[in-house]
């Protein structure tokens, strides 16, 4: 019987240097896509899928994270006295319990497997996901539920996946597939970052995983990979010859929010969801969008 997955990584230890100045102060985390930061989407995306533990790979400089999650009783109280009932409740939907939260800390930017490795002891031998907030993904079942739906049939290791152009495959870790089955592709192999035309398909991993215990044993004997770090996508590759990785093309659009301009893009998509925001936003759009056309 396969154990359930329960806990979760999130690995928010980078210095977010493509944000700066803003992250001289802020942690890139807490950066708001429209009234919510980045880290509350995958917290809520984490506790849709049944997640009950919260482990968070931190650095210096992130206690603004931190507190984050805490209660706020001032606040709280001041809403209750002006009897802003909606927003208190808004508010309390964001404190975790204690507990369920831990911190962790990677003293060393070394790269992603090394920030999951970091958590080794409190993941112990469980399965587990992996989420990075820089990617928000927006989907009618939120993306870690509908990979735990699957992984709850096929168990194994399991990474999302989305098909990119062929030029862009060399930002990411890509795909040697295997099988292809339709939202589940097996796995005979992975490429962190291939150099441009040697890509194995067109189908990168992005930042939602679900693993076994076995890829901490093999981040133990890791050494650094492409760009000097050391890469989860190497541990979860080395499980591929036994046949225990499946990709999972989930039903979403994912929006890239460690770049700026990705930032950008969902701040539009997810304010034009709004119904209070859709009719004002949208005809701000298409003014801004005429405005060259009239000058021509």
């Amino acid at each position: 019987m396969k154990k359930k997955v329960t806990k979760a990584v999130f690995p928010v230890a980078g210095l977010g240097t493509r944000f700066l100045p803003a992250t001289k102060s802020i942690p890139k985390e807490i950066m708001t896509l429209v009234d919510r930061p980045l880290i509350q989407y995958a917290i809520d995306e984490a506790r849709a899928a049944g997640i009950k533990e919260f482990i968070f790979v931190t650095s210096r400089g992130k206690s603004a994270l931190e507190d984050y999650f805490d209660d706020a009783p001032e606040l709280e109280n001041a809403l209750k006295k002006k009897g802003k009932t909606d927003l208190l409740e808004e508010l309390r939907s964001t404190n975790m319990d204690s507990g369920a939260i831990a911190y962790v800390r990677q003293n060393r930017p070394q790269g992603l497997g090394h920030a999951v490795w970091c958590a080794r002891r409190l993941i112990g031998a469980e399965p587990f996901a992996v989420l990075l907030p820089d990617d928000v993904i927006a989907a009618e079942k939120p993306c870690l539920q509908q990979m735990v739906e699957a992984y709850e049939e096929i168990g194994g290791n399991m990474v999302a996946a989305m098909e990119v152009a062929p030029d862009k495959a060399s930002s990411y870790g890509v795909l040697d597939v295997a099988e292809d089955m339709g939202s589940v592709v097996r796995v005979k192999g992975m490429v962190e970052k291939p150099a441009q035309g040697t890509a194995p398909s067109n189908l990168a991993v992005i930042g939602r995983y679900i693993l076994t215990p076995k890829v901490l044993q093999n981040l133990n004997r890791l050494k650094q990979g492409a760009g000097g770090e050391i890469q989860l996508t190497d541990a979860i590759a080395e499980e591929t010859e036994a046949g225990n990785v499946n990709g999972f093309r989930f039903r979403g659009q994912r929006y890239d929010c460690g770049s700026k301009a990705g930032f950008l893009q969902a701040t539009v998509a997810f304010g034009l969801a709004r119904p209070e925001l859709r009719d004002e936003l949208s005809d701000f759009l298409t003014h801004m969008v005429a405005l060259p056309k009239a000058a021509q």
